[in-house]
């Protein structure tokens, strides 16, 4: 059964991408003819998504004007957090309640999302769906255009740890539903606390991407993928 709802989070500050945030907000920054939060957008779209949630705070108005002039098919609602930011976790909870139970990706707008994620998107489905549990895509640190990444997790037989050395990279890709947020009271928090709840349950799966790793964490990585010239 192919996955209709997703969120992606692009409330955050883009701190690390100053200046180019000082004036447009980090998703809405451009990596050759596109967006990120387009090629985002068209990802998910071309996956088969029917109803996106964006959550907003930082320049929110720039990319709501983005949104209401964006043409797809998809229905496109904001989630609005301009007077609290919520972090990854909060935001995820309050964006959410409209999907009701049905299951749903979060897309972290940061990595340059290119058509060969289809494929894996289709893998993270079929994880998630055998197990009944949260799952997110990794990637070998190995991959990582930016080799300054120190590695977020491991990966073992489909299941997620966090031990001393880290040989695996969050991609910014996941797929779960509302029964490991709602058990939370908390306004703010992390999607952090949610993974080493599961973790320390051997309960949080992953699904290891082979595509070369694009993220973009600074203006001098912003520069250096942007003369890659890449165009999908």
């Amino acid at each position: 059964m192919s996955v209709k709802h997703a969120m992606i989070l692009a409330a955050g500050l883009g701190t690390r991408m100053k200046p180019l945030t000082l004036e447009t907000p980090k998703p809405l920054i451009k990596v050759g003819s596109k967006n990120l939060l387009e090629r985002s957008l068209n990802l998910l779209e071309n996956h088969g998504v029917e109803k996106i949630i964006i959550n907003v705070h930082h320049l929110a108005d720039q990319i709501e004007k983005f949104i209401l002039n964006f043409k797809s098919k998809v229905k496109i609602t904001i989630s609005n957090e301009k007077d609290l930011l919520l972090d990854t976790g909060g935001g995820v909870k309050e964006g959410t309640k409209i999907f009701g139970k049905n299951p749903f990706f979060v897309v972290n707008p940061d990595t340059l999302w290119l058509s060969n994620y289809l494929v894996e998107m289709q893998s993270l489905e079929k994880i998630y769906h055998e197990n009944k549990k949260p799952c997110l895509l990794l990637v070998n640190k190995r991959l990582s255009f930016d080799t300054s990444f120190k590695g977020d997790f491991n990966l073992k037989n489909n299941i997620i740890s966090r031990d001393n050395e880290k040989n695996f990279i969050f991609t910014g890709l996941q797929l779960l539903d509302r029964n490991y947020l709602d058990p939370i009271t908390k306004k703010v928090f992390s999607m952090n606390e949610v993974w080493d709840k599961l973790i320390s349950e051997n309960k949080l799966y992953g699904c290891e991407s082979s595509q070369k790793f694009y993220h973009l964490n600074t203006k001098n990585m912003h520069n250096k993928i942007s003369n890659l010239n890449i165009t999908d």
